[in-house]
């Protein structure tokens, strides 16, 4: 982070993008050979992943921000992993580790204890993959070898469980095609689609609706740049349509990342944006109130819900009812949490409705979910008296540089 004295403009540098890292840690371990990742910072649930890929047997060394990783694939010799609070890793993991054969434990913390593996146990079970959970919760046994077929599963609670079947189905001993009517995060399965290719895989889709995935295919190591983290950075873009003027850098607006739309909430907003090659500039404008479709975007409720804060009059945010199965239920989170400091919200089917409002201090419970706290920090920086944050150190686990970049926009 540094300060542009002369402009009085922060500028921020936004964290490596744990979805696209997270992928990359997994992908680049199946293949056998030393990959390099450029670029990373490390948060939570990203050393989640790399201490599960050093139990399989990969050697990772750093290199100022590039991380050599060299592998001879999957050796379970290990049978018990621990993912810490990732959703994604446990989702990725399941069927990725089903293809060693042996019976191994997934299990995790903090608010991944209580989330559902349901989406799990089903998708694995149509495969042959022997699955057993807590009824429903972790930990989780899966037992492989994973095996080519045909399976469906249901796209519209997570894309999470199909971002790992098409990792590991390509180096099952034969085809398998993938049905997955009505695909949410479709932006999020093109970003696995673009990691797997730079390693040498291909599959291909009909409309997002059929996958077909060619068996005995092999990862090739090579070298990959992790983006910026968009997720993150739309809390910084937001606190500077809210506060002034800030800078974020390392942000490519060509990304597949889902999160890039807080650009055009922005702009809907009345927020000035400025696209530059590798940075995103927001400046403060009297802002009003926008609608926005979240449905394949849900990580941005948090940030668009402090935008329409600052609003006048009624926002609507559509998709959340993609919520439900955040660290917190987070659409209720939202709602009870902002209620604390003025705001209201209401939720109907699948809107949430903001209405702006003078932002009162007050204290917000994180719940254990990040995107809480960090909602929470923003609305500190325009509220009338401070808002006391409990269980703030929740940002760990995406962005541990949230509050102290925070600062430099005060």
């Amino acid at each position: 982070v540094e300060a542009d004295r002369r402009m009085k403009k922060p500028k921020i540098l936004a964290p490596a993008s744990k979805s696209y890292l997270q992928r990359a840690l997994i992908i680049a371990t199946l293949a056998k050979g030393r990959s390099v990742l450029r670029n990373v910072t490390w948060c939570d649930d990203t050393l989640a992943v790399k201490r599960v890929i050093q139990q399989l047997g990969a050697k990772v060394s750093e290199e100022g921000r590039d991380i050599i990783i060299e592998s001879n694939g999957i050796e379970t010799g290990d049978k018990r992993f621990n993912v810490g609070e990732s959703g994604l890793a446990l989702r990725m993991l399941s069927p990725v580790l089903a293809l060693s054969g042996e019976n191994i434990v997934l299990n995790g913390k903090g608010t991944l204890i209580n989330r559902p593996t349901g989406i799990i146990e089903e998708a694995l079970q149509q495969l042959g993959i022997k699955v057993k959970s807590d009824n429903g919760s972790l930990p989780l046994s899966v037992k492989g070898p994973l095996s080519p077929g045909e399976i469906e599963i249901d796209g519209s609670l997570s894309s999470q469980v199909l971002t790992g079947l098409l990792i590991a189905l390509p180096l099952a001993g034969g085809d398998s095609q993938i049905k997955v009517p009505n695909l949410k995060s479709r932006p999020y399965v093109d970003m696995t689609l673009e990691i797997m290719s730079r390693f040498g895989v291909e599959v291909s889709n009909d409309n997002y609706q059929t996958f077909n995935v060619p068996g005995n295919q092999k990862y090739w190591p090579t070298g990959y740049n992790i983006e910026g983290d968009w997720s993150g950075a739309a809390f910084m873009l937001v606190a500077g349509a809210l506060k002034g003027e800030v800078e974020v850098l390392n942000l490519d607006y060509n990304s597949k990342q889902a999160d890039k739309r807080i650009v055009d909430a922005l702009e809907s907003a009345g927020a000035k944006v400025k696209i530059k090659e590798n940075s995103v500039v927001v400046e403060k404008c009297n802002l009003i109130s926008f609608e926005f479709d979240a449905t394949d975007c849900p990580d941005l409720f948090p940030p668009l819900v402090c935008l329409a804060s600052m609003c006048t009059g009624e926002s609507v945010i559509r998709g959340a009812s993609r919520l439900k199965h955040k660290e917190s239920n987070r659409a209720e989170a939202l709602q009870d949490e902002f209620a604390k400091i003025g705001i209201r919200i209401e939720l109907e089917n699948d809107l949430m409705k903001i209405y702006g409002s003078e932002i009162k201090g007050g204290t917000i419970d994180s719940r254990g979910d990040h995107r809480i706290a960090m909602a929470a920090g923003v609305m500190n920086l325009v509220s009338k008296s401070d808002i006391k944050i409990e269980g703030k150190e929740a940002v760990n686990k995406s962005y541990p540089d949230f509050f102290a970049h925070l600062e430099t926009l005060k």
